[in-house]
């Protein structure tokens, strides 16, 4: 069933269990992902991001995603993450995406609150939930890549006045984590996402998730993240069980498509299974 952000992080929130979001590019992945969470009767979250549509475009994303949502056993919100741009968002929305999340942390602290409270008055009226970005999560290697990731830190008492200001339905923090690989183990500050949750009162979201370990996973939600952002797991997960079809002897992609999809549910599986979101339908 199609539900909004709200309806599954909510009840994560009051439960102590976390939920994870994985991109899907393509139909595999999506059905690696829904499929899953079919078989562990787990609520999921799933959608692409505004850097992945030079690989599958919004409105192709929406086609399969959406009617895969709406016809599966078990609670699935379609989000679009990380939107730049004030059209993307809204053509998302036009898509029947349930959810956005307008990622506005790049910009000035009153920029960023003027947009996101724009972004959330238009899609709450059309019953679509929506995450802000505060502080700013960057990426382990590239052009995204912090010089010095602590100086973009959240500040609990601004996520505070961020969240009253702007009516947003989660919030993503930066407190240590990154997209992509980590060259290094990470090293989450637990004592801010502990605070933030206690000021906010919001589901918070941790993106950058693939690469972090089971107790960084275990700690932060129990210190009040409820969603859980993750991608390129999965997307190698994907391509080491091409490999395997490979190494099998398989010749076409026909062939390759079931082991494709059985590494990546692999992987599903067991960060649902570490979120504690198993048998968690509502």
């Amino acid at each position: 069933m199609l539900v909004n952000m709200n309806d599954i992080l909510l009840p994560a929130k009051e439960g102590g269990y976390g939920v994870g979001f994985f991109n899907a590019v393509n139909v595999e992945m999506a059905r690696a992902v829904i499929e899953t969470a079919e078989e562990l009767q787990a609520p999921v979250m799933v959608g692409t991001a505004e850097v992945l549509l030079p690989t599958m475009e919004l409105e192709r994303v929406a086609e399969y995603l959406i009617p895969m949502a709406k016809k599966a056993s078990v609670p699935v919100c379609v989000h679009y993450d990380h939107g730049l741009t004030f059209e993307k968002c809204m053509e998302a929305l036009k898509l029947g995406f349930s959810s956005i999340m307008y990622d506005c942390s790049t910009a000035s602290y009153e920029e960023n609150v003027e947009k996101v409270a724009e972004m959330v008055k238009i899609c709450h009226a059309m019953g679509v939930t929506v995450e802000g970005e505060l502080g700013h999560v960057g990426d382990n290697a590239g052009e995204g890549k912090l010089e010095n990731p602590s100086d973009y830190f959240t500040d609990p008492d601004t996520a505070a006045d961020f969240v009253t200001k702007t009516g947003v339905d989660s919030l993503a923090i930066a407190v240590g984590n990154a997209h992509g690989d980590y060259a290094f183990p990470p090293k989450l500050d637990f004592e801010r996402i502990r605070v933030i949750s206690e000021k906010t009162n919001l589901p918070l979201v941790l993106h950058g998730g693939s690469g972090l370990s089971d107790d960084d996973f275990l700690r932060a939600v129990k210190l009040g993240v409820s969603k859980v952002n993750i991608f390129t797991d999965i997307d190698k997960a994907g391509k080491c069980g091409i490999e395997a079809g490979i190494a099998a002897g398989e010749t076409s992609v026909m062939g390759l498509i079931p082991y494709e999809i059985a590494g990546m549910k692999k992987v599903v599986k067991e960060k649902i299974m570490l979120f504690g979101s198993n048998g968690r339908q509502p």
